[in-house]
């Protein structure tokens, strides 16, 4: 739920509702609401894609220690 909140969060600061967010990335509101809700699993481009429309950076990391 740490990520789902992230995204929302975020979407409230810059003032956008779902549509506009799912406009900005390029994906549909019922995708963003689903992510907010902590449903489905977002493919690295839709996670680029919301980092850049949340202007966020957005990094990828592999942790060998798990």
């Amino acid at each position: 739920m740490q990520f789902a909140n992230a995204i929302r969060e975020r979407r409230l600061e810059l003032g956008l509702t779902q549509t506009q967010l799912a406009q900005r990335a390029g994906l549909r509101q019922p995708e963003v609401s689903r992510l907010e809700s902590g449903g489905g699993t977002p493919t690295i481009g839709m996670l680029e894609r919301l980092a850049h429309a949340l202007e966020l950076r957005f990094v990828a990391r592999v942790d060998p220690s798990c």
